[in-house]
């Protein structure tokens, strides 16, 4: 396989500049530009701009594309439910592409007790609903989060959401009875492990900060991401999963766990609960559900999803016939191509670089993350472990110009986080990686 990136401009070229300078005249500054680049064509896991340029996409759509940009079973799946029908709306009409996809999300979500699933547009909107079923189920208000989660930008959504610039500066009020949990952060934690477990591990822990936050006979339900998306990439200890889900259950509060960015592979399990032996209430799920698709999911015990009042769930474009149908083929992939396990094989080459790359650079404070949901942190010392923002922006920056698409994240915006489509080939994420390195040196190399 020769050289996938080819640069015929530099990175972004006057035709991406020019749509870029349309764009600021049409649309809010608030949408972000992460790259300035126009995409014309995207296959598997390369992007060819508006000047001709192929660049490596590290991001992925930020996790929507595991199985990676227009895989031909999903276009050929999409096209023919479009030679049918595009939109009828599911509480209208009933169709067949909505009941097919509910029924296999039962099937392959961990639990084997009887199951429903709604289908939604977007991983916000699932959020909320899930919470709504919650609230419906046990007739309690409050809601736990995490310091660090990110759950959407609608009102609930935020609300549940830690980071506060950009995602909520502005936009208060936020719903009410919301509460927050200190996340296992345990690269950042100041008190370290107690007897080799995390020091927030412990039932004793748990009720006292639940003792000065809310009344856990008040808390409809738990919503936590395994690994942080936003946040960081940042795993929770298995041990302080199995303690939450021990309280949750001991106090009668619903745990739902917000798979939407570490779904459909990209852990190396089908669903990060795995990993922990976890059997939510609810498991939520968007981004790779569908291909590429607007399409989110709650998956749940059927008792808890039957709660609900008729009516009291919907909506005109959830579960889309084009998007279930992209979503069908994608769990069809995820079987035959056995996408989970290439996961775990990308994900072991690509922390294999990073950890070497930390051996000569001070500036990685962690390497770290489940499968191939890999991230590294950037600090300025790693005594001190203070966030180096700034060399993040410059090594984006680079990669870039280099012909690699990267995201940053974190709570600090100091963390560099791979997901590029989980079909992508070992010379293709090579190359990548490759890159990244001469990105890495140039970024260390700029001055502060």
């Amino acid at each position: 396989m020769g050289r996938v990136i080819e640069l015929k401009t530099a990175v972004p070229g006057p035709a991406s500049g020019a749509l870029m300078a349309r764009r600021a005249r049409a649309v809010p500054r608030g949408v972000p530009a992460v790259t300035t680049v126009a995409v014309v064509v995207a296959d598997g896991a390369v992007l060819t701009d508006a000047d001709g340029n192929r660049l490596i996409d590290f991001a992925g759509g930020i996790g929507v594309v595991n199985v990676g940009h227009r895989h031909p079973r999903v276009v050929d799946a999409v096209r023919a439910q479009l030679d049918r029908f595009a939109h009828v709306c599911f509480p209208v009409v009933s169709y067949e592409p909505y009941v097919a996809l509910a029924e296999r999300l039962n099937a392959v979500t961990p639990g084997n007790y009887e199951k429903r699933t709604l289908l939604l547009n977007s991983g916000a909107e699932a959020i909320e609903n899930a919470v709504k079923i919650a609230r419906a189920h046990t007739g309690r208000a409050a809601v736990i989060c995490f310091e660090h989660g990110f759950h959407g930008r609608t009102n609930l959504a935020m609300a549940l959401t830690s980071k506060v610039r950009p995602y909520k500066a502005g936009f208060g009020p936020f719903a009410p009875e919301v509460y927050r949990l200190p996340y296992p952060y345990c690269y950042r934690c100041t008190t370290g492990p107690v007897a080799g477990t995390c020091c927030l591990a412990t039932p004793e822990r748990l009720a006292e900060q639940f003792a000065t936050i809310v009344d856990p006979a008040t808390v409809a339900a738990i919503v936590i991401e395994l690994e942080l998306g936003e946040g960081g990439f940042v795993p929770a200890p298995p041990e302080y999963i199995r303690a939450l889900s021990e309280f949750a259950r001991a106090n009668g509060i619903l745990l739902i766990a917000d798979e939407i960015q570490t779904g459909f592979g990209r852990t190396g399990s089908l669903f990060a609960c795995e990993h922990y032996g976890l059997v939510p209430d609810m498991l939520v799920t968007a981004k790779s559900l569908a291909g590429g698709l607007p399409l989110a999911a709650v998956t749940g015990r059927a008792d808890v999803m039957d709660s609900p009042m008729v009516g009291g769930l919907g909506g005109t474009y959830g579960g889309n016939p084009l998007a279930c149908a992209a979503a069908l083929a994608v769990l069809d992939i995820m079987a035959d191509e056995h996408i989970a396990e290439r996961a775990t094989e990308l994900g072991g080459r690509i922390r294999r670089r990073f950890c070497a790359w930390a051996d000569s650079d001070p500036g990685i404070g962690d390497v770290r993350g489940l499968g191939a949901m890999v991230a590294l942190e950037l600090v300025l010392d790693r005594g001190t472990k203070a966030p180096d923002a700034a060399r993040v922006t410059r090594l984006v920056a680079e990669a870039l110009r280099r012909g690699v698409v990267l995201l940053s994240a974190g709570t600090y915006s100091n963390v560099i986080r791979v997901l590029v489509p989980l079909t992508a080939s070992d010379a293709l994420v090579d190359e990548g990686l490759d890159v990244m390195a001469e990105a890495l040196s140039a970024s260390r190399l700029a001055p502060h």
